[in-house]
């Protein structure tokens, strides 16, 4: 509450501008299915929502139009609000993935671990949503039985590692959670939102040989890898329970709860219902909607924002109420 005759601030949400990733393995689809206007060939990511120094996303509407986003949650933490993961920062990362080839096999470590040994970072969970995928992708998840060390350093180098990875064909609208530790890759022709938490720590198993542009072969890290990644079988994952709650004009289901944080997906449709959607951040977290389907405007106080499919809107803790009218889907993501 605030004291007599102090009114509480409010809040205004506000566009952001993807950073840009070239990889070897990346496609046009960003550019062309989300109007990505990124000059790089191929663009492989989109950092949607990202404090992360390899890759900084941008204000792209409001008072702080062009500043990073570091920068204006540097100046104004009360954004993040009070959940003990923001106490650090913007503790996530959102991104878009087109992958046209397969990416390499990799691990990621856990908290502790990229603590000690790789100064202080965050480790790096992750959950996938599948925005569309190829009759035929499949993904990595770890391994058909369980493998020893020595075994598994010999197939990598002969390159026979394949037969013990365990291969899940994948469908449009799947969600994946992807644990720190989990051995795993996203095939070719898969199309992936996904959220993380803020790291760009990959330790790559294999790279199927491959070489870059500049005929040179991407850094392995085996050891390091072998030092985090969990070696026993890996059961195919199930598709979680969705339960989907309806309100006027808006559906919402739950993708993902875990420590780091939780993401439901949004389906919007006001073209038939007199009273819009609402959405409004409270002071405990902030909230991040990312449209991956349709279009449709943002409302708040006497302003409006339009937004399309690829556009991600940052909602600080204790926003001002939202609106939304439209026919869209969005990600909602929060910690």
């Amino acid at each position: 509450m605030a004291p007599a005759g102090q009114t509480t601030r409010l809040h205004r949400p506000f566009l952001l501008a993807p950073a840009g990733q070239e990889r070897l393995w990346g496609g046009r689809r960003l550019k062309d299915d989300f109007a990505k206007e990124i000059d790089l060939n191929p663009l492989a990511e989109t950092w949607e929502c990202s404090t992360h120094p390899d890759g900084l996303s941008t204000v792209a509407t409001g008072a702080f139009q062009g500043q990073t986003l570091r920068d204006v949650l540097q100046k104004h933490p009360e954004y993040l609000g009070t959940h003990p993961k923001a106490a650090d920062g913007l503790p996530i990362l959102i991104k878009l993935i087109d992958a046209k080839e397969d990416l390499s096999v990799q691990v990621h470590p856990d908290d502790d671990y990229a603590r000690e040994h790789e100064n202080g970072s965050l480790g790096k969970t992750e959950m996938w949503y599948v925005l569309d995928a190829a009759r035929d992708a499949k993904l990595i998840y770890g391994f058909y039985h369980d493998i020893d060390e020595q075994t598994l350093r010999k197939s990598l180098a002969d390159g026979t590692v394949e037969k013990y990875l365990r291969k899940v064909p994948i469908r449009k609208d799947d969600v994946f959670f992807i644990p720190a530790g989990q051995v795993h890759a996203i095939g070719a022709g898969a199309l992936i939102a996904e959220v993380q938490e803020s790291s760009n720590l990959t330790y790559r198993l294999y790279d199927y040989d491959r070489v870059d542009k500049n005929g040179k072969t991407r850094a392995l890290h085996i050891d390091k890898a072998l030092q985090v990644a969990s070696l026993k079988s890996s059961a195919e994952p199930r598709q979680p329970m969705r339960v989907l709650k309806f309100s006027p004009g808006v559906a919402s289901e739950l993708l993902c709860r875990c420590k780091y944080f939780e993401v439901s997906r949004l389906l919007l449709n006001t073209e038939r219902v007199r009273a819009m959607a609402h959405v409004q951040a409270g002071a405990n977290s902030f909230q991040v909607l990312l449209c991956t389907e349709g279009c449709g405007i943002f409302f708040w106080e006497e302003e409006s924002l339009p937004f399309y499919k690829g556009d991600c809107l940052f909602i600080p803790a204790d926003s001002v109420p939202l609106r939304i009218h439209g026919r869209a889907q969005l990600l909602k993501v929060t910690c």
